[in-house]
């Protein structure tokens, strides 16, 4: 897949931002540009998700299965890439930086729910619309995430304590994003991608799982709208 979407581009995309949301997680990067780097992200990854849902989709619509499928072929390995590259970092230096802002006191038990309900509906949702149920790696990925994510929730549950309403509703709406991105759209992505490489690619169903992503993408467009007008109220507030 690297390959199809331009080997320059997909590393390029990972390296920067893993070194990005390293940088900005580990505290030595300033407030300033700690924000700077949630925000570019945040904007990134709702500007493309809009731009899905209210663009091309439509676009999209007016194609027959071939000409659709073709558009497909060329985009889908690129946003494999860089739309879960953007939610890394968006996520997690917004909430590092809520944390380092004092948005978001007493983190941990919140965190370790947060984690458990983002990773295992998604993995869950993953393993039914990849058909990997019966898959022995998938088996051993959702045994592990299981277990270490309920272990966490069990060791810090004790000392959960309210936190502003702001910051449970965003929390929420992320889980909401994850959820749907990394368990529904992405999954979509692979099949699709299965699809193109595969010696006799059906359009068909490249271009039915396209459109729905497509239109998934508007409402995950619509979702970061909702948290940027909660982000905005939080911070002048």
């Amino acid at each position: 897949m690297g390959s199809r979407a331009n080997p320059a581009f997909a590393g390029g995309v990972v390296a920067v931002s893993l070194l990005a949301t390293a940088y900005v997680t580990s505290g030595m990067a300033s407030i300033e540009v700690h924000t700077y780097v949630h925000v570019m992200a945040g904007l990134l990854w709702t500007g493309t998700d809009l731009f899905m849902g209210a663009v091309l989709g439509p676009a999209i619509g007016g194609l027959d299965e071939e000409e659709s499928a073709a558009v497909f072929t060329r985009l889908t390995p690129k946003t494999t890439f860089f739309l879960p590259a953007m939610a890394l970092v968006t996520i997690a230096g917004g909430i590092t930086l809520a944390q380092r802002l004092g948005y978001f006191p007493n983190s941990e038990p919140w965190l370790a729910l947060f984690t458990a309900a983002n990773l295992l509906p998604a993995l869950l949702l993953a393993g039914y619309r990849l058909d990997a149920f019966d898959d022995r790696r998938w088996q051993a990925l959702f045994a592990l995430s299981a277990v270490g994510s309920l272990s966490w929730v069990a060791t810090t549950i004790g000392g959960l304590e309210e936190i502003p309403l702001l910051v449970a509703l965003s929390l929420g709406i992320v889980t909401l994003l994850s959820v749907q991105g990394f368990g529904f759209l992405l999954p979509g992505e692979i099949r699709m991608y299965a699809q193109i490489t595969s010696a006799e690619p059906d359009a068909s169903v490249i271009s039915r799982i396209g459109a729905l992503n497509a239109k998934l993408g508007g409402v995950q467009g619509l979702l970061q709208l909702a948290l940027i007008g909660l982000m905005v109220l939080l911070r002048w507030s």
